[in-house]
């Protein structure tokens, strides 16, 4: 199996355009980027894809062992740029996905032209010692994921509105609740702990490629704290506080968010 199998790889776009890969976080798939795609593909190639365990992944390809580290997903990013061998990629990174974009360009930088992370958490997990705020205390991600394992659809429905913010527009959280249920739970609570328990701020000083920071400016998930924590550690990295509030922007406000990732991925086109 290739990894553009694997992952359900689809491009669309302009043919020859700069590259822009987009990767989606925990619960969803590519149709979560399907309001932005129509914004990009006139100017870029755009690549979508699964995690595997989500959507039209292969699923027979998903083991506990590979994916219960962010390393695996990241292996898998840098297997799907060789095997489409289109250039370097500008990677536009979901929540967890921005960590695994981290990861795979530092371990292998030539891959990728610049990286947009997109409500980004490099950890979840307040550090009071070292005066970091990730937005939750080890109590709280343990509740949630003991949440998770007693009762995944219930924890999605409770869950999901709380992630998407918006409770005025009632169907994004709706929207998001339902991509969580279609998420096979044994993998979706591997995941969830992979998401929840990683902390990669070690890593973003690896990041040596030009990087653009995008949070919200209101987002339950990853505050303003953390955003602000990505940019100062990565070398020269830019960051920008979008006006779309909730932790999926692409959803929310996707005519904003496509223009951060054109202005950001056309820089020099």
């Amino acid at each position: 199996m290739t990894a553009l199998g694997r992952n359900h790889v689809t491009v669309t776009g302009r043919a020859g355009g700069p590259v822009v890969m987009l990767a989606h976080g925990f619960g969803c798939d590519q149709n979560m980027w399907r309001l932005v795609v129509p914004l990009l593909e006139e100017r870029f190639t755009v690549v979508l894809f699964d995690h595997v365990g989500a959507g039209r992944s292969d699923l027979s390809a998903w083991s506990r062992e590979r994916y219960s580290s962010l390393d695996g997903y990241a292996q898998d990013i840098v297997e799907i740029c060789h095997e489409l061998d289109l250039g370097p990629v500008t990677f536009v990174g979901h929540s967890v996905s921005a960590m695994m974009g981290v990861l795979a360009a530092a371990r292998e930088p030539e891959a990728f032209a610049r990286l947009v992370l997109l409500a980004p958490s490099p950890s979840f997990i307040d550090d009071p010692e070292q005066g970091y705020r990730g937005g939750f205390s080890a109590e709280d991600i343990q509740e949630l994921l003991e949440s998770l394992d007693a009762n995944y659809l219930g924890w999605s429905g409770a869950m999901a509105p709380v992630i998407m913010g918006n409770p005025e527009r009632p169907e994004l959280g709706e929207e998001l609740t339902n991509s969580f249920c279609r998420t096979d739970p044994d993998i979706a609570r591997v995941f969830a702990r992979v998401t929840f328990l990683s902390d990669n701020r070690e890593d973003l000083a690896k990041v040596t490629v030009p990087t653009l920071v995008a949070q919200c400016s209101s987002d339950a998930i990853a505050p303003p704290e953390v955003g602000a924590f990505v940019q100062a550690r990565i070398p020269g990295s830019r960051l920008i506080t979008l006006n779309a509030t909730g932790h999926c922007p692409q959803l929310a406000a996707p005519e904003e968010t496509a223009a951060a990732i054109a202005a950001f991925a056309g820089a020099d086109h």
